[in-house]
């Protein structure tokens, strides 16, 4: 299964060995297999994208800054897992800005949020974004499209099966949404 490691730990003997292109391309195997770092993730070009990317980079950083790195990488499967499924918008942007139920679907797109103040949390957060649209393995939330913090208890949550508890969220997963 794929883990995390504390950012303390070496991410893997052979990274420093490889070239620089290999290094900001492609996930290498080895990130697939040994889990993700922020040594690792820091240690990455700087990380650019398109739309898709800086929806997925905000939503991380609006929804999880303050979550460890494995919250963080939760946050951005289920708005990943989503756009693969046939019961959302099918991209990154659709998802994160999609309305209903009364309100927004991520609280920051109503609240109007768009500035990110902390440098550092936004850097972490477009890294993180950076690696998942890469090809990082979404495995710590078994595919949930749904999550909330522990201090609230959403209607929906007694419906969805719960499919994992990182830091201060709680994660579902809607019956019929698999991708």
């Amino acid at each position: 299964m794929f883990g995390l490691m504390p950012t303390h730990v070496s991410y893997h003997p052979d990274l420093k060995r490889l070239p620089a292109p290999q290094l900001n391309g492609p996930l290498p195997a080895i990130a697939m297999t040994d889990g993700l770092t922020e040594d690792w993730l820091m240690a990455r070009a700087e990380p650019t994208g398109d739309a898709q990317w800086e929806c997925l980079t905000q939503a991380i950083y609006f929804e999880a800054r303050g979550e460890s790195l494995e919250g963080q990488i939760a946050v951005a499967e289920v708005i990943l897992n989503r756009a693969d499924s046939p019961l959302y918008p099918r991209t990154i942007c659709g998802v994160v800005k999609q309305r209903g139920g009364g309100g927004c679907q991520f609280s920051y797109v109503c609240d109007g949020k768009t500035r990110m103040r902390e440098k550092g949390a936004a850097n972490l957060a477009g890294r993180i974004a950076r690696a998942m649209l890469d090809g990082a393995p979404r495995v710590l939330t078994e595919g949930a499209t749904h999550f909330h913090t522990r201090g609230v208890k959403p209607s929906w949550s007694k419906r969805f099966a719960r499919t994992a508890s990182i830091g201060s969220h709680l994660f579902y997963r809607q019956p019929g949404a698999s991708g």
